[in-house]
C-alpha cells in the first residue's frame, strides 16, 4: 500500500468503493490508480461526506448511466504527487477536492463575478481526465470511470490541479471536507448571491444540507427572520439549529406557498433561496420575495426538462432572479478563507455532521441519505 512515506507513484492495491450498476450496492474493490499526468495531483483521501448529488447519480434516475464509476465528490486528504506543471502544490500538502475548477487563466477566473471556469466547470458527463481523456483507475486492466473529476470514493485519486484548494493543515479535515460542496454552495449562495443585510427576511425552500447552509448564511448575515419551507415537516425542530425562525409546509395550505409567505411577511421577504431542485419551489422562491427590491437566488439543478414560467411583471415590478453555482466561490482562491471562517469559529460546521462510518460500511451512509436521517454523514477511509 503507498503512503506518503513510500517513494511516489507506486499504484496497485488502492481501495475504492466502486458502482458497477445504477442503484446496486457499492462494492469494496482493489485498483489501480495511475499517477498524475500533466497539470494533475494525486491525492491521499482521509474522509468522505455524503452528498445527495452522489446519490443521485448512483441510482441515475434522470441521470446519463456511466458505469463502472468511482463516485465521491466532498472530501478531504492530502497531495502524495504532483504532475508535470503542477507548481502551487507539493507533497504533504492538506487539500479539498471540488467538482468545479478554477484553472485561473479563463475569462471567467480572471472575472470578480464568475466562478464558472471554462475549462474546468462541472461535468457530469465527463468519465475521464481532460489532458488524454483517458481514466486513471482501472481493474484488472479495464477503466473504471471518473465522477466530476474527483472520485473521492477511493483511498487515492487523480484530481486537476485546478480543482484542488490548499487549506490550512490545522484544520480538521473530518470537519471541513464538507467545505467542498454542499455547505459552501448553501453558505455561499447566501452570502454572496442573495447578501441580505442585518435585519433581513429571508425564506429558503428546502431544509437539506444545501438549505441548512443557505440558513446558517441568512443567520451569520443578521437576518432578522428566517422562514423554511419543506415538505417534510420532521425537519422543522432540526433547522432551528440554523437559524430558522418560522416553518412552512406548503401542503398544509390550499393555495401558492409564495401568497402565504407574502402575507406572513407584508408582501413578501427581502430574500429568498431556493435549494430543492423542483421546479415549483423555484417559482415559488421567486414569486415570494417583495417586489421593488426582493432578490431570489436558485441553487438546485432542476431536471432537464423543466420550464421555468412566471409573469413578466414580477420582473418590471423590481424583483430580481439569480442563479448560482458552488454559492460563487472560486475554489483555489476563496474556499481557504471559508475554511478560515471555521477556524475563527465565525461558521459551524459539527452541526452539520450527523453520523460517521468507516469506509468498509459506505453502503450504511447511502442508507442514511435515503432514509433522510442524516444532515452529511461522515466516511473516515483508514482501515
Amino acid at each position: 500500500m503507498c503512503s506518503l512515506t513510500m517513494p511516489a507513484f507506486c499504484h496497485f492495491g488502492f481501495a475504492a468503493a466502486v458502482a458497477w450498476e445504477a442503484g446496486k450496492p457499492l462494492v469494496i474493490e482493489e485498483v489501480e490508480v495511475a499517477p498524475p499526468q500533466k497539470m494533475e495531483v494525486r491525492v491521499k483521501i482521509l474522509f468522505n461526506s455524503l452528498c445527495h448529488t452522489d446519490v443521485n447519480f448512483w441510482e441515475a434516475k434522470g441521470q446519463n448511466p456511466l458505469f463502472p464509476r468511482i463516485l465521491g465528490h466532498e472530501a478531504g486528504g492530502i497531495v502524495e504527487g504532483v504532475g508535470e506543471g503542477v507548481k502551487e502544490l507539493v507533497p504533504g500538502d492538506h487539500v479539498l477536492p471540488v467538482f468545479t475548477g478554477e484553472c485561473k487563466e479563463c475569462a471567467h477566473c480572471k472575472s470578480e463575478e464568475s466562478n464558472v471556469c471554462d475549462l474546468l466547470r462541472i461535468n457530469t458527463d465527463r468519465g475521464v481526465m481532460i489532458h488524454d481523456g483517458k481514466s486513471r483507475f482501472s481493474k484488472e486492466g479495464k477503466p473504471i470511470y471518473h465522477f466530476v473529476g474527483t472520485s473521492t470514493f477511493s483511498e487515492y485519486t487523480v484530481v486537476h490541479v485546478g480543482c484542488l484548494a490548499k487549506i490550512n493543515p490545522l484544520a480538521p479535515l473530518d470537519k471541513v471536507c464538507v467545505l467542498s460542496c454542499g455547505i459552501s454552495t448553501g453558505f455561499g449562495a447566501t452570502l454572496n448571491v442573495a447578501k441580505p443585510v442585518k435585519g433581513s427576511t429571508v425564506a429558503v425552500f428546502g431544509l437539506g444540507a444545501v438549505g441548512l447552509a443557505a440558513a446558517e448564511g441568512a443567520r451569520v448575515s443578521g437576518a432578522s427572520r428566517i422562514i423554511g419551507v419543506d415538505l417534510n415537516p420532521n425537519k422543522f425542530e432540526q433547522a432551528k439549529q440554523f437559524g430558522v425562525t418560522e416553518f412552512v409546509n406548503p401542503k398544509d395550505y390550499n393555495r401558492p406557498v409564495q401568497e402565504v409567505i407574502a402575507e406572513m411577511t407584508d408582501g413578501g421577504v427581502d430574500r429568498s433561496v431556493e435549494c430543492t431542485a423542483h421546479i415549483d419551489a423555484m417559482i415559488s422562491a421567486f414569486e415570494c420575495v417583495h417586489d421593488g427590491w426582493g432578490v431570489a437566488v436558485l441553487v438546485g439543478a432542476p431536471s432537464k426538462d423543466a420550464v421555468f414560467k412566471t409573469h413578466p411583471v414580477n420582473f418590471l415590478n423590481g424583483r430580481t432572479l439569480k442563479g448560482t453555482t458552488f454559492g460563487n466561490y472560486k475554489p483555489r482562491s476563496d474556499i481557504p478563507g471559508v475554511v478560515e471562517k471555521y477556524m475563527n469559529k465565525e461558521l459551524e460546521l459539527e452541526k452539520f455532521i450527523t453520523h460517521e462510518v468507516p469506509f468498509a460500511e459506505i453502503n450504511k451512509a447511502l442508507d442514511y441519505m435515503l432514509e433522510g436521517e442524516s444532515i452529511r454523514c461522515i466516511i473516515r477511509m483508514e482501515h
